[in-house]
């Protein structure tokens, strides 16, 4: 189905009852959904507060909706798919019985267990209910068994369902606070297969950040090789969105570790950060813009921006195309790099910096934004033409430190 509505033929008209009054576009399975996991708690058309939560599919509409798309094929319109049937709890009982009895073959278990991944991986709701049954502390169990051998077929199928779960605070405990597991995570992030490196970067990032414990975080940063096989991910030669996305996730709870950033600048954080940033989706491009402000905190860190050609110029084209939080983000850098380098100070100039500060300035963004982008009005003044300067004598200082 077409991402948007641009992409159809002009001549298409969508009838309004099939249009998501959320989106706008064409009514698909997932908009519902969507709107109550990002917080939403008043009915999308009436705005009136939901009391239930529960979601009852329409079968009807949307075989209606699916007769419409086959019609209008010609016009480039696709038709939506038929949702998967939610997973049977009798079965997924079974198979994680299967998993937990002690007399099973390595066989039995690795069948179950690929059940349980595409179950996992057809809908949320399958993964509810495994959660609800226990399945991470099953998972948790076999992956790290027997950690002293080779990954087994049994181990790497644990890890995949596990990457695609939220743990909790108890299960992250449990992985965080025996280093072996830790390292046993970290090894796998060097394997030869690209998803098993996903896939254990997935449940690093999961566990630091569910963590509260700083010395817990602390221990899970130092351990040789994490920086490394992280950014390792986001280097990958392939396009692969999930390495993308899981990479820069990780790499953000790794640096939130004031004490060890200096690690991810030694293993290669900025050069990645810089050449991909370009590639992030918005989301994940503010968690890029927000890793290169800590980075920038720290003296190795900015040195090793400011010494990156496309960094400020980068910086100044995207400060204001991303979000309100990914233009606080790298107002906050540029601040720390322009506040410790007079280079870096004409290079933002000769990037057009000035333009961009005072239309931020003026514009609806956040006032912490607006605070930073005054910062840099002023620490900019001495290095700008004499015809700008007299522009911005208006525009007040700030007192609050890039954050």
């Amino acid at each position: 189905m077409p991402g948007s509505l641009e992409s159809l033929d002009v001549s298409v008209q969508i009838p309004y009852h099939f249009r998501c009054p959320i989106s706008l576009e064409l009514m698909r399975d997932s908009s519902d959904q969507s709107w109550v996991a990002t917080g939403n708690t008043t009915c999308p058309v009436t705005r009136t507060p939901l009391t239930d939560f529960t979601m009852i599919p329409n079968h009807t509409l949307r075989r209606l909706i699916q007769d419409w798309c086959v019609s209008h094929h010609s016009f480039g319109v696709e038709r939506i798919p038929t949702p998967r049937q939610p997973a049977d709890p009798i079965l997924v009982r079974n198979l994680l019985s299967q998993l937990s009895s002690s007399s099973n073959s390595s066989s039995v278990k690795v069948s179950a267990l690929r059940r349980l991944r595409g179950l996992s991986h057809d809908s949320e709701k399958n993964r509810n209910l495994l959660a609800a049954n226990n399945a991470s502390q099953i998972l948790l169990s076999l992956l790290f068994a027997d950690i002293g051998s080779q990954p087994s077929e049994v181990h790497l199928e644990s890890l995949a369902i596990l990457s695609m779960f939220a743990l909790s605070e108890a299960e992250c405990f449990y992985v965080a606070s025996d280093l072996d597991r830790v390292r046993y995570l970290v090894n796998l992030l060097f394997h030869s297969s690209i998803d098993v490196r996903v896939h254990s970067a997935a449940v690093i990032e999961s566990v630091v950040a569910a963590i509260r414990s700083a010395e817990l975080r602390g221990q899970i940063s130092s351990v040789d090789g994490v920086f490394e096989g992280i950014i390792g991910i986001l280097n990958y030669p392939l396009s692969y969105p999930r390495a993308l996305k899981i990479g820069i996730k990780a790499l953000f709870a790794l640096c939130l570790v004031k004490q060890h950033r200096h690690l991810a600048v030694s293993a290669g954080a900025v050069e990645s950060l810089i050449d991909r940033l370009p590639e992030f989706e918005k989301c994940d491009a503010e968690r890029a813009l927000a890793t290169v402000e800590l980075l920038c905190r720290i003296p190795s860190g900015c040195s090793a921006f400011s010494s990156h050609a496309l960094t400020v110029p980068l910086l100044v084209k995207i400060i204001r195309k991303i979000s309100d939080r990914a233009t606080e983000y790298a107002a906050g850098a540029l601040l720390s790099l322009c506040s410790a380098s007079d280079r870096a100070q004409s290079e933002a100039v000769a990037a057009g910096a000035m333009t961009q500060l005072l239309l931020l300035v003026q514009s609806d963004c956040t006032e912490r934004a607006k605070r930073k982008a005054q910062m840099l009005l002023k620490l900019l003044r001495n290095s700008w033409p004499h015809d700008i300067i007299a522009i911005t004598d208006d525009f007040p200082g700030s007192d609050v430190v890039p954050f």
